[in-house]
């Protein structure tokens, strides 16, 4: 994932480092808030956090709706928006199935996934978003509808989730198109533990039914690397199955099966016209809003 070189309040986003802060509310802010003054001051790629009053002409706009006022301080040309341009229905949709409560760095997948979520959804308050939240394991869990008071609660709710049965996309994405009837932007958070091409026909329904679908992968840094060394049982998470297993025999082969997944999903979700990007749990938050914001962005040109 493309990424800039020195990302806003870097500082304040490495997750062993918010893992500390026991308010889900106070660690969105903080990541959130840094995040914002640090494009004010570098903003990188032309990328733009104004989206609630304006956004840059394009031609075909109604000339009628340039702000001469921005223009004459500017010398660049805007174009007002309203609340039914501006106003989006935003929801993460947030995989706590048995899986998301591995961690090797003392962070768990989980953890990582609602510091995503909490983050995300602060930011798309802060831009006059109505915010939701679905939660999943191999079904729907919890649902907190889009609105624009809805920040604390889904704030609450991410904060008392914990993960515990097994995962599958099929069901709850099948649900989910029942859910999302008004065109909006889905944040899917998930490690993905499941086979490529049933995990983007999962997703297909709900991107062609008319939602603007972004993925967040997120994956341990040890699934990835697979990083040990000595003998070791492992045990499956979702299905409580040991595997013994003599690790430098079997690292090559697995690393290149996590990579062929990982390289399958993201073509998948290409093709489909699903945006895709991988994240590892020690990640800094601000990568992961950097993505957000310019996947909005484009998605705001083609509308």
């Amino acid at each position: 994932m493309d990424a800039p070189p020195t990302t806003p309040g870097a500082r304040f986003v490495d997750p062993k480092v918010l893992v500390r802060i026991g308010s889900l509310n106070l660690l969105a802010r903080t990541v959130v808030d840094g995040f914002i003054n640090g494009l004010h001051k570098a903003p990188y790629l032309g990328v733009s956090i104004d989206f609630a009053e304006h956004r840059g002409y394009m031609p075909g706009d109604d000339i009628r709706f340039i702000d001469w006022r921005v223009f004459a301080r500017t010398d660049r040309f805007y174009v007002k928006q309203f609340e039914a341009d501006t106003n989006a229905n935003f929801s993460v949709m947030f995989d706590i199935s048995r899986s998301m409560n591995f961690g090797s760095k003392g962070i768990t997948k989980l953890d990582y996934g609602r510091y995503l979520a909490a983050c995300l959804t602060y930011f798309c308050t802060k831009q006059r978003d109505r915010v939701g939240l679905v939660t999943f394991d191999n079904d729907i869990v919890t649902r907190i509808p889009p609105s624009a008071k809805h920040l604390d609660v889904v704030l609450h709710e991410l904060d008392r989730i914990d993960a515990g049965r097994p995962g599958s996309l099929a069901h709850p994405m099948f649900r989910a198109t029942e859910l999302f009837k008004r065109r909006g932007i889905v944040v899917v958070i998930s490690d993905f533990y499941e086979d490529p091409q049933a995990a983007v026909d999962a997703l297909k329904p709900l991107r062609y039914g008319g939602t603007d679908l972004i993925v967040f992968h997120v994956l341990d840094p040890a699934e990835i690397d697979f990083p040990y060394d000595d003998a070791v049982s492992f045990q499956d998470i979702e299905t409580g199955r040991k595997l013994p297993v003599v690790p430098e025999k079997l690292r090559e082969q697995y690393r290149a099966l996590v990579q062929e997944h990982i390289t399958a999903l993201s073509k998948l979700c290409g093709e489909n016209r699903i945006d895709y990007a991988l994240f590892n749990t020690a990640t800094p938050l601000d990568h992961a809003l950097f993505k957000f914001l310019a996947v909005r962005e484009k998605l705001s040109r083609v509308r």
